[in-house]
């Protein structure tokens, strides 16, 4: 396994298009329920523990070469919201385009002919880092740390937070992300021999429901 391309697929300068997607921040910042460091740390520990975790299972699934069809369906299934499930699909496109031209591999290939409108992010994150050399929980750290440190960057925009102080934040997350990633790479472990119903299915609501409210957004500055 290559730590240095974790950090490569991790660096969000990487290619994948997750600068265009505020993970839910940019509705919770209108919705008041985001407006200062405390109340940024409390939602992204909210999504951490919930889509954070179903997406770092999902893509420590695919690193350890679960079905991505099987794996692209359980996504659905653990996405109630439209809008959210196109996002997924939409980033998913953004980061094979990425991952195709980084690490080349048959995998890959096979991903963006079986899906031609896209699989979810997640599992298109599981065959990169698989592709990468990665191993499960390495995997489940880059998808679990992208559950937060998207809305951590957007809300800077949005608020003009202190960078300083969003950094902060995800500095004090660190543990409750170690936490996360071990917990999805062992149900992604389990999943292998249990079949897909042992990854989690975490419930967002909240999530879900700001997602579709979002998408009517006539002006916004971020895609989700």
């Amino acid at each position: 396994m290559s730590r240095a391309a974790l950090l490569v697929l991790a660096d969000g300068r990487f290619p994948a298009g997750g600068h265009a997607h505020s993970g839910g921040a940019e509705a919770a910042v209108k919705a008041g329920r985001i407006h200062d460091d405390v109340t940024l740390e409390a939602f992204c520990r909210g999504r951490l523990r919930t889509a954070g975790l179903v997406a770092a299972a999902l893509a420590a699934a695919a690193a350890l070469g679960m079905d991505p069809a099987v794996l692209d369906a359980a996504a659905d299934a653990r996405t109630p919201s439209p809008a959210l499930r196109a996002a997924a699909r939409r980033l998913g496109r953004q980061l094979l385009r990425a991952a195709r031209a980084t690490w080349p591999s048959p995998e890959l290939e096979a991903v963006a002919a079986a899906f031609p409108r896209g699989a979810h992010q997640p599992v298109v994150l599981g065959v990169t880092a698989r592709a990468a050399g990665l191993g499960p929980l390495d995997t489940a750290h880059v998808a679990a740390y992208e559950a937060v440190g998207g809305p951590a960057t957007a809300t800077v925009r949005l608020l003009g937070l202190d960078p300083f102080e969003a950094s902060g934040v995800l500095a004090r997350l660190a543990p409750a992300l170690d936490e996360v990633a071990a917990q999805a790479a062992d149900a992604a472990r389990l999943a292998l021999s249990a079949g897909v119903e042992a990854l989690p299915a975490c419930s967002s609501p909240l999530l879900e429901i700001a997602a579709e409210a979002h998408a009517g957004w006539p002006v916004r500055l971020f895609a989700s």
